[in-house]
């Protein structure tokens, strides 16, 4: 069955208007992407997770009386945005199938694996992480992921508590308990987040060993290792909280941040932190440490 696809290109600040809009005048579905070129990452606290200018995109079912509305809707639409909207047919396809073509199993360091349901690694000593793509950030595909998922694959978790700080789908906290950490303490102000942490981990058996909250009802109790892949200016203003929930012996693992950023954001932790030399990929980095004994 094909579709209509109505598009355009609003302010933030305006999609929710739209889209309940939309939705009353019978839109199957409203979507919001990127309208330009601007990355989005783990949202910092206290944040919507959307981009500054956004494409919103409505469904409708493809038939005259569907037609006709697309056009009125389009016209009204003209008369109050700077930009024509769109209007496209779209062919019914598989979309399962779709994502399933782009989104394929990927091993992060050594033995690491984050795979789609169904599709598990070739390799005998996988570590699997079963996650597909959400609603919620974060499949792994990211560099600043990747580079928190491969540090966790080096690192020593056995036994270990974990505190995933701003913990978008739940990615890092699932791998560390797949990885040995005895449990995990997930953390984000956004309850679709921690909605889709409590799935992700349903599917991957580990619910049992991990505790979801938002930050203002997060036990404030220190952990063996601190996680947080969110932006540098959060990141620098937390470094008091993150640092008090981290044990004298404890690693500190930070990410999404560029590599410009990395100087500013060590300059917040190296006071009681003894931080290694940053890793690098591509634009971003990761800032990691142990908090001393004394």
């Amino acid at each position: 069955m094909p579709w209509l696809q109505l598009a355009f290109d609003i302010p933030r600040a305006e999609a929710e208007t739209y889209s309940l809009n939309l939705e009353m005048a019978g839109a199957l579905s409203v979507t919001l992407g990127d309208a330009g070129d601007e990355p989005q990452l783990e949202p910092g606290p206290g944040e919507t997770p959307l981009w500054s200018q956004v494409t919103l995109t409505a469904l409708f079912e493809s038939d005259p009386e569907s037609q006709a509305l697309v056009e009125r809707l389009a016209a009204n639409l003209t008369e109050q945005l700077s930009a024509l909207p769109r209007i496209e047919r779209i062919e019914d396809q598989v979309w399962e199938r779709v994502w399933l073509d782009t989104f394929k199993p990927a091993r992060f360091g050594r033995r690491l694996w984050i795979c789609p349901h169904g599709q598990p690694p070739e390799a005998d000593d996988a570590v699997v992480v079963n996650l597909d793509p959400g609603l919620a950030f974060g499949t792994g595909h990211h560099a600043t992921t990747a580079l928190c998922l491969e540090w966790l694959d080096g690192a020593d978790l056995a036994g270990k508590t974990v505190l995933d700080f701003g913990c978008g789908s739940g990615i890092l906290a699932i791998a560390a308990l797949k990885l040995g950490a005895a449990r995990a303490i997930a953390v984000d102000h956004d309850q679709q987040a921690l909605d889709a942490t409590r799935d992700n981990a349903a599917a991957n058996g580990v619910s049992e060993r991990l505790e979801v909250y938002l930050p203002e009802q997060a036990p404030e109790q220190t952990v063996d290792c601190v996680l947080a892949n969110i932006l540098a200016g959060p990141l620098v203003s937390l470094a008091p909280i993150l640092i008090a929930r981290l044990s004298a012996g404890g690693d500190l693992v930070l990410s999404g941040i560029l590599a410009d950023q990395v100087e500013t954001v060590s300059a917040a932790y190296a006071e009681r932190i003894q931080l290694e030399s940053p890793r690098l990929r591509e634009d971003w980095a990761l800032v990691c440490g142990r908090r001393p004994h004394t």
